[in-house]
């Protein structure tokens, strides 16, 4: 079974939607016994990186997510999702993320000529062994919702980029620490081929 967290953002249904495409039992849930129960979690999200973090505060999830992570129960950030895995967002300076993770995330330059926030199809350049996009071949298209990208300090965990206007580290993967900067929710047979490998994984204490 899979849990989507529920932290009052957006796009836990388009979630749900797709993994019941996919055939995979799940539920939105934000109660600790059903998330630490769930073989695999998804973290995803819309929205401002303070109120979210605010949210996950609030109903206690950020101490369930450390749990989730201690077990080894594979987590998947999307969106917002990986934003909030890392420190902090200059998005909102000064409010700390989960810190699972080392990086920046930085605002995508008004200064490019580019629109922002960035929406549409990019294609990725995918780098080394990568379970979320096993079976799946170089410089997919996915879709992107973001003003903010993730810059990873450890460039190893980097699984996928996508370029605009800057290099954009659009996954990662460290451990059973999965997430993506674009929506495999909403990039038709890619996505849900990388939603599937998700679903596929092993994992847990």
């Amino acid at each position: 079974m899979i849990a989507v967290i529920d932290y009052d953002a957006g796009n836990l249904k388009s979630v749900e939607k797709a993994l019941h495409h996919l055939g995979q039992e799940c539920l939105i849930t934000r109660d600790a016994r059903e998330l630490l129960a769930a073989d695999k979690v998804i973290l995803p999200g819309v929205g401002a990186f303070g109120v979210a973090m605010d949210h996950l505060r609030k109903y206690e999830l950020d101490r369930i997510i450390e749990e989730l992570v201690h077990r080894a129960i594979p987590l998947l950030g999307i969106c917002l999702g990986q934003h909030l895995l890392f420190e902090g967002s200059q998005e909102n300076f000064g409010v700390e993320g989960l810190g699972l993770l080392k990086g920046e995330i930085l605002k995508i330059p008004d200064s490019l000529g580019l629109k922002i926030p960035h929406i549409g199809w990019n294609s990725l350049e995918l780098s080394g062994d990568s379970r979320l996009f096993t079976g799946i071949g170089n410089h997919p298209y996915v879709y992107f919702v973001h003003s903010y990208y993730l810059k990873a300090k450890e460039e190893s965990i980097v699984t996928a980029t996508a370029e605009y206007g800057v290099t954009i580290h659009a996954s990662i993967e460290k451990g059973n620490l999965f997430a993506c900067q674009f929506h495999p929710e909403k990039s038709s047979e890619t996505g849900l081929h990388i939603l599937k490998n998700f679903a596929a994984l092993g994992g847990g204490a």
